[in-house]
């Protein structure tokens, strides 16, 4: 259907001088163009991409492409909000993984290599605000994050629901960070890789773990470190709603460091409820001289009568351990 002709407008010969429009009448006109504006034209407008590798400002529709963009070379990539059922593998370069929205990006339910939503290996990555979510693999190794190479900061992240939060590879020039994370419903001793934990390294030269959280274990240990040196401290193992877990903390080949100032509570629902931190259980390979476990809290959850080692040590090293405050039915330490 053609418009009718406004008779009342002068015939285009005709020239008159028309008024400067005033800049509400220039919006008005704006806004009826935008409105005549096919809806479909609209709609073809290319979304953002969602993964941005902040020093050049281009944008990615996948995280591996970014990565891929920063090669060899060190970068940051800006991930926008959403889930995700995506995988990267970092194999060189310098990376960091940022969500521009801490807590609003997820990755979930996708592995690459069949280890992990990331697996680095590159000289160097770091994490902030990411949740990883649902990773499982057939071997039982599924985790958030695969550590093979490099140093790895993580900051700020939610690891749940998965069989492993972090898993490394062995190397003493490794060292792995993490700071205000938090590791959820981990953990698993069911399938052909063994044991399964929220955090577990290799024999790695440094862990260090501060102001985290580790809850409802769904099997194995909360973090077991074959790491030389372990720093964990300010952080919270609460098992109350834990089923079939072991160890809070296992040192299994032993270290030197300290846990200091972490809360602990020992849930019901164990497969070893024996200790809550084990040092060299299963070798002694890197001595654990003055590792020091102080101004610690641990107790059971109420009502529990069980008895428990609060610290078990194979080792015999000269440990320090003072200044703890333990609930009913804790020993202090035990040798074994």
């Amino acid at each position: 259907m053609t418009e009718a002709r406004d008779q009342t407008q002068p015939p285009f010969a005709q020239r008159t001088t028309l008024a400067r429009p005033t800049m509400i009448a220039a919006g008005v006109v704006a806004a009826v163009a935008v409105a005549l504006i096919p809806l479909a034209a609209l709609m073809a407008q290319p979304a953002p991409a969602p993964f941005t590798v902040v020093e050049t400002n281009r944008g990615f529709s996948t995280l591996q492409g970014a990565v891929d963009a920063i090669g060899s070379g060190e970068g940051s990539i800006a991930i926008a909000p959403g889930t995700y059922r995506q995988c990267a593998v970092q194999s060189e370069g310098r990376v960091a993984f940022l969500a521009t929205e801490p807590g609003q990006v997820e990755f979930t339910a996708t592995a690459c290599e069949g280890k992990a939503a990331l697996v680095l290996r590159g000289t160097e990555a770091s994490v902030s605000g990411i949740i990883f979510s649902r990773i499982a693999v057939a071997d039982g190794n599924g985790a958030g994050i695969r550590q093979e190479a490099g140093n790895l900061t993580v900051a700020n992240s939610w690891f749940r629901d998965s069989q492993q939060g972090i898993l490394t590879a062995h190397d003493e020039m490794m060292r792995l960070v993490v700071d205000r994370s938090t590791f959820t419903r981990l953990g698993t001793c069911e399938n052909s890789g063994g044991c399964a934990h929220s955090i577990y390294t290799g024999d790695i030269g440094h862990l260090r773990v501060t102001r985290s959280r580790f809850e409802e274990g769904t099997g194995g240990h909360y973090l077991k470190a074959r790491a030389a040196v372990v720093e964990v401290a300010a952080s919270s193992f609460d098992d109350s709603n834990g089923r079939a877990t072991n160890y809070m903390i296992d040192l299994p080949q032993g270290a030197r460091g300290q846990i200091t100032n972490n809360w602990f509570v020992q849930g019901r629902d164990k497969e070893n409820y024996s200790a809550f931190i084990a040092v060299g259980a299963e070798e002694q390979t890197h001595s654990s001289e003055g590792l020091t476990i102080a101004g610690n809290d641990a107790r059971f959850v109420p009502s529990l009568a069980r008895k428990s080692a609060f610290v078990a040590d194979w080792t015999g090293a000269d440990l320090r351990i003072a200044d703890n405050r333990l609930g009913n039915g804790l020993t202090p330490f035990e040798r074994r």
